[in-house]
C-alpha cells in the first residue's frame, strides 16, 4: 500500500514550471531515492511534499496525498499538524537548520510539546532516551549544549533524532551526507534505516550519490530539467541504466586510471615532525591548554606528484594542508620547500615561496570576490612582484580562463556563474602563476556528479600539463582512485598509512584505512 502519492506535480517558478507532471509514489515502509543534479528539481519536489516551498517557488498543479489525504487541499493549521507525526524533514546542512541561540534540548522538545501532551519532565526524558539512540554520549549534559560545540556528524545525528522523536510515518532526507566524511556519511545513513525500520517509517531520499543510493535504496527515480527520465529497484537501474541521461551520471563517476611513474627528484616540500595547536577555551581566570591538531607530522611531496591526504573529518586535513602554506602558524617542526627552511621566514624572504605556492578551496562561492569580475580575479595573483602591465595581466588571465573552458565569460561576477563555473575560475586563479606546489582542499565535495567529473578531469588535466605538485585533500576515496599517485591516510592528527595508491586501496595494512574503504560506496562497473 502506498503511504505517499504524487501525481502529475508542477512546481512554478513565476511563470516558469521546474518541475512538469511529476508522479511517483513510496510504500510503506520504503525508501525511495529521487537522483539528479542540481537544478534537476529533487529538492523542490521535497519540499512541495512537506509544504515548505521556498518564497519564489509555489505549488501549480497535481495531487500530493499523504496515507489517501489530498495535502495540497488542506488548510495551513492542519498541514502543520501534520508536520511532525505525520512527516518530517531532515535538511542538508544542519548548521542552518539548528537554531544557534537555542540550546539543543529546547530544540528537541519543542516538537513534543507542540504535538504531544507530554509535560516537561516526560520531554527531556524522551529526549534524552532519543540522543542516547542516536549515539550521542552523555545525552543528559548534551541537553545544555549549543549547535556549534558537537562536529557535522554529531549535528546530523541531532537533526535527526529531533525529527525521529515524533515517530514521523515519512522521513524526507535532503541530502543528509553531503557535507560529512565517508565514516560519518555510512553510520548517519546506517542509523537513519535503522530508525525508520523500528519505527516503521517510509523514507523519501534526495541526493546524487549514486553509491548511497544503490546502498540504501529499495527503488530510485532519475530528475532531468524537473522531469522523471527513469525509475525502477535501485540496484538493477544503476547496473543497467535505460536512459541516457542516468548513463551519463553512471559514467561520470570516477574510475581507477593506470599508475603513473614519477620520474625520481628531491622534495619539492617537506614537513618534517610538524606539529599544529589551537588556542583551547579558557575561562576568566585560567589559561585553557592548546589543543593539537596535527602532532609531529613528516610528509614530503616530490615534483609532479599528486598526493591525496585522505581522513575523516576532525583527522587534521585541511590543517595540515594550510600549515603547508604557511596558512597557519607550525607549533613544532619545520618545513622545507626546494630544500631551504622557510618555518620562520615572513615579509619579503617568504615571497618566493608565496608566489610558488596556491590554494583551491571547498567552497568557491565564499572564496572568490562577490564585487569583483571573473578576469579581474584570475588576473590579481599577477599583481606581484611587480613590473607586468595591467594589459598583459588581463590578456594572460583571458587566455587562463580559455584553457579552463570559460572563454567570454571574464566579464561576468562570481553570483552569475554557476557553482562548477565558479570552481573552474578559482582553479584558473591558482594557476595562472604557474605554481610549483598546489593544496586542493575539498575541491570537488560540493559538486554533482558530471560537474565533479569534469572538474577532476582539469585538475588532472592541468597538473600533467604543467607538472605541479599537488595535495589533494579529500574524504572521497572515488576521487583519490583517479587522481591520485600517492595516499596518505590521517587519524586525530597523525598519518596512520601512507603509500602509492594501489597499495594502499586494495591492501591496507591500517584498521582505519581499511574502515574507511569498507564505509565508502562505489559502484563498480
Amino acid at each position: 500500500m502506498s503511504l505517499l502519492e504524487v501525481a502529475g506535480l508542477r512546481i512554478a517558478a513565476g511563470a516558469r514550471d521546474i518541475v512538469r507532471d511529476l508522479s511517483f509514489s513510496v510504500a510503506e515502509g520504503e525508501t525511495l531515492a529521487l537522483v539528479g543534479e542540481s537544478g534537476s528539481g529533487k529538492s523542490a519536489t521535497a519540499r512541495a511534499v512537506i509544504g515548505l516551498l521556498p518564497p519564489g517557488l509555489r505549488h501549480a498543479g497535481g495531487r500530493i496525498a499523504l496515507a489517501g489525504q489530498d495535502l495540497s487541499a488542506l488548510p495551513p493549521a492542519t498541514l502543520r499538524a501534520l508536520r511532525g507525526p505525520g512527516m518530517g524533514m531532515v535538511f542538508q546542512e544542519p548548521m542552518t537548520s539548528l537554531n544557534p541561540a537555542q540550546r539543543i534540548g529546547a530544540q528537541m522538545a519543542e516538537g513534543l510539546a507542540l504535538h504531544t501532551t507530554l509535560d516537561a519532565a516526560a520531554r527531556k526524558r524522551a529526549c534524552i532516551a532519543m540522543l542516547e539512540r542516536v549515539g550521542i554520549t552523555d545525552p543528559e549534559r548534551r541537553l545544555l549544549a549549543y549547535p556549534h560545540e558537537f562536529s557535522g556528524g554529531m549535528r546530523q545525528r541531532i537533526m535527526l533524532a529531533s525529527v525521529m522523536l515524533l515517530r514521523p510515518r515519512l522521513l524526507i532526507a535532503d541530502e543528509p551526507t553531503t557535507a560529512l566524511d565517508t565514516l560519518t556519511q555510512a553510520e548517519v545513513l546506517a542509523l537513519m534505516k535503522e530508525l525508520a525500520r523500528e519505527q516503521g517509517s517510509s523514507i523519501l531520499l534526495i541526493t546524487h550519490d549514486l553509491g548511497l543510493v544503490s546502498r540504501h535504496a529499495d527503488r530510485a527515480l532519475v530528475m532531468q530539467s524537473g522531469q522523471a527520465v527513469e525509475e525502477g529497484p535501485a540496484a538493477p537501474l544503476l547496473a543497467a541504466p535505460r536512459h541516457a541521461y542516468t548513463r551519463a551520471l553512471v559514467a561520470a563517476l570516477p574510475r581507477r586510471g593506470p599508475a603513473r611513474v614519477i620520474p625520481p627528484a628531491p622534495p619539492l616540500i617537506e614537513a618534517r615532525s610538524l606539529s599544529v595547536a589551537y588556542p583551547g577555551r579558557g575561562g576568566w581566570f585560567r589559561r585553557a591548554a592548546p589543543m593539537p591538531a596535527v602532532q609531529s607530522v613528516s610528509l614530503s611531496i616530490h615534483p609532479g606528484e599528486v598526493v591525496a591526504l585522505v581522513g575523516g573529518s576532525g583527522s587534521g586535513k585541511t590543517t595540515l594542508g594550510r600549515a603547508m602554506l604557511r596558512l597557519l602558524p607550525a607549533s613544532g617542526g619545520s618545513l622545507l620547500f626546494g630544500g631551504q627552511d622557510v618555518t620562520a621566514r615572513s615579509g619579503p624572504a617568504l615571497l618566493d615561496f608565496r608566489l610558488a605556492c596556491q590554494i583551491v578551496f571547498q567552497d568557491p562561492y565564499s572564496s572568490l570576490d562577490p564585487r569583483m569580475r571573473v578576469r579581474d580575479i584570475v588576473a590579481e595573483p599577477l599583481r606581484l612582484p611587480a613590473g607586468m602591465a595591467p594589459a598583459d595581466r588581463l590578456a594572460r588571465a583571458e587566455a587562463m580562463l580559455a584553457e579552463v573552458g570559460l572563454a567570454g565569460l571574464g566579464d561576468r561576477f562570481p553570483h552569475a556563474l554557476s557553482g562548477g563555473q565558479r570552481q573552474r575560475v578559482a582553479i584558473a586563479r591558482a594557476l595562472v602563476r604557474n605554481p610549483a606546489f598546489v593544496v586542493a582542499d575539498e575541491a570537488v565535495s560540493a559538486l554533482d556528479a558530471t560537474v565533479r567529473q569534469q572538474v577532476i578531469a582539469l585538475l588532472r588535466d592541468q597538473q600533467r600539463k604543467r607538472g605541479f605538485a599537488c595535495l589533494f585533500v579529500t574524504h572521497d576515496l572515488g576521487v583519490v582512485e583517479e587522481i591520485a599517485d600517492r595516499v596518505v591516510v590521517m587519524q586525530h592528527g597523525r598519518i596512520v598509512e601512507e603509500g602509492p595508491r594501489d597499495q594502499v586501496l586494495d591492501a591496507p595494512a591500517h584498521d582505519y584505512t581499511r574502515a574507511l574503504l569498507a564505509a565508502s560506496v562505489r559502484l563498480q562497473g
